[in-house]
């Protein structure tokens, strides 16, 4: 038999450093007082946590792993899991919103973005202006992406996109949106191309919004795009790289 205590190397610090003790008792702080008094009522009713995420925003948690140049807290990694975590433990719904606007929404923009797409998008996600969302499964296509049958066609200087997506997190009330669609018909995985879609842009359109078994103040909808034209600047990276995008992203 051995002990835990065995495995880790008498030179590996695993306690927070001051700072994140600092993050970790501040949101600990304010969850245990503006989120765990309303949090079953809204799991209760499915109402999304609209206020809550006004004030979480104020206090920099919706920008917390984007860099301070673009209106983010700028933190390690591992104060964002303990935010994350604190806030998960007075609200499931709340801490999956937090983790996809960050990890799912803002982090491919800062891997993948042009300058461009970082200055003009990472402000508003981290200030809460607008909501962050991953649009990569449909009804046929969850966890094999290869299969998805959303396209994207360059017409112009915009890309127009057909094509639902389904489980969205956060769908119904998303400003802006990681979708995935297909470029290339003909080269499988590799024709896979990720935008940047803004909820406001032509021929978006929230469809169902499901029932579930619980972390119902998170809301999960369906996605369906007629038509919608994305402009030619709002390819993340380039064509035939959103396969790569999603799985480094996920």
């Amino acid at each position: 038999t051995f002990l835990f205590d065995d495995l880790i190397p008498p030179s590996m610090n695993l306690e927070l450093n001051e700072q994140q003790k600092m993050i970790r008792n501040m949101v600990r702080e304010f969850a245990e007082k503006e989120i765990a008094p309303v949090a079953a009522e809204l799991d209760k009713t499915g109402e999304y946590p609209t206020k809550i995420l006004e004030k979480m925003a104020k206090l920099g948690l919706l920008g917390i792993i984007i860099p301070q140049q673009y209106g983010g807290a700028g933190l390690d990694t591992i104060s964002y899991v303990t935010v994350v975590e604190e806030i998960s433990r007075k609200c499931a719904s709340t801490g999956v919103i937090t983790s996809v606007h960050n990890s799912l929404a803002a982090w491919p923009i800062m891997k993948y973005g042009t300058e461009e797409q970082k200055k003009k998008y990472l402000p508003i996600l981290a200030k809460g202006e607008k909501i962050g969302a991953f649009a990569g499964t449909e009804p046929n296509a969850g966890s094999d992406l290869g299969a998805m049958k959303t396209q994207a066609v360059l017409k112009g200087n915009h890309y127009v996109i057909n094509g639902d997506k389904t489980f969205i997190t956060s769908g119904p009330k998303a400003g802006i949106i990681i979708v995935f669609a297909v470029t290339d018909k003909n080269a499988g995985v590799k024709g896979i191309s990720a935008f940047i879609v803004e909820s406001s842009f032509k021929g978006y359109k929230v469809g169902s919004i499901f029932d579930k078994l619980g972390i119902n103040a998170s809301q999960t909808s369906e996605l369906i795009f007629e038509n919608m034209e994305v402009p030619k600047e709002n390819l993340l990276g380039k064509e035939g790289d959103g396969f790569k995008i999603a799985l480094s992203t996920l």
